[in-house]
């Protein structure tokens, strides 16, 4: 069985192909500004102007026509309104072209079960950390539960308002990373409140840090510092709560190579395992919404057209698993 899959909850539009073997294609393109955040009404601009080449283009590199596709699947939510609504329309309009079942799945769920395709891992906790969302999650009663999160801002989100305020543009993550190789360990603001973080006010503090005339290089080294440690505290204590030796990493933030270090190390002195996809499998991609569509699909799911309305607040406990 073929399907074929469409990100877009934020920045990214992205299409892919596969079937249960392998996955075909995985194609995307990005909004990104020189500075400045995201701007919904462009960013859904950007998704329009550019879903016909990626579209083309991933069923070139697959090499299969559109008739080939036995399933369309899509992101349904959490997301950017102006964002999934593009995506809907297009997976809306490839059904009724072919004539084709449609599903439409959970962002974060994807996250997870891409990873379990592609790792080792069989019944791991999630460090979800992106853009929007930051969720420790976990497999348990017929669902996968939030066990911690963020109470204000995702850990991406964080990072780009940062950046933001330096004026590196966006996405920021990545060139806060490069900058981080520079500096040096200034005490910050660490926020745990039992399983869940919070960025707010270490946002406020390192902009005031900033005006005062503190080095970017040290402000960033301090931030990932500070920020992952809080991530993997509350990711380490999830493991030992569920009694699981799994740990998974999703989402662009872990694309980070500090991030990535210190889960290793954290895996590794309580003698548990940290299994890490390639990062274009951790970004926002297409590869993930495909194979959760086929995954559900295979299990029964099935959707009308009038129920695929985009949910861009769905939660991931919303879901029922029936599939596991």
């Amino acid at each position: 069985m073929i399907a074929l899959g469409i990100e877009s909850t934020a920045h990214t539009f992205g299409v892919s192909i596969l079937n249960e073997k392998k996955i075909l294609s995985n194609v995307k393109k990005s909004y990104v500004t020189d500075k400045g955040g995201i701007i919904p009404a462009k960013l859904a601009e950007h998704h329009v102007e550019v879903c016909d080449e990626v579209i083309k283009k991933s069923l070139k590199e697959a090499k299969i026509n559109l008739d080939d596709i036995d399933l369309i699947s899509f992101s349904q939510g959490p997301g950017l309104g102006h964002a999934l609504r593009i995506g809907a329309i297009i997976a809306r309009t490839l059904c009724l072209k072919t004539n084709k079942p449609i599903i439409g799945v959970n962002h974060c769920i994807a996250h997870l079960e891409i990873a379990r395709l592609l790792t080792k891992a069989k019944d791991p906790v999630l460090l979800y950390a992106s853009g929007a969302n930051t969720q420790v999650i976990a497999y348990e009663g017929k669902k996968y539960r939030v066990f911690g999160e963020t109470l204000d801002m995702g850990v991406g989100n964080f990072l780009d308002s940062f950046a933001r305020y330096l004026e590196l543009g966006f996405p920021g993550g990545p060139k806060i990373e490069q900058l981080a190789k520079n500096g040096k360990y200034i005490e910050l603001p660490y926020v745990v409140k039992g399983m869940d973080v919070s960025f707010g006010g270490i946002l406020t503090n390192i902009k005031q840090k900033y005006n005062k005339g503190t080095k970017k290089e040290d402000l960033c080294y301090s931030v990932q510092e500070t920020v992952f440690s809080m991530l993997l505290e509350v990711s380490e204590r999830a493991m030992a709560h569920c009694d699981k030796q799994e740990l998974v990493l999703g989402g662009g933030v872990a694309c980070n190579s500090r991030l990535k270090e210190m889960a290793e190390s954290m895996c590794k002195e309580r003698g548990a395992e940290c299994f890490i996809p390639e990062n274009q499998y951790l970004v926002d991609n297409a590869a993930m919404i495909a194979w959760l569509g086929l995954v559900e699909y295979k299990a029964g799911i099935r959707m009308k057209i009038n129920e695929t309305e985009i949910r861009p607040y769905e939660r991931t406990d919303d879901i029922i698993v029936e599939w596991r």
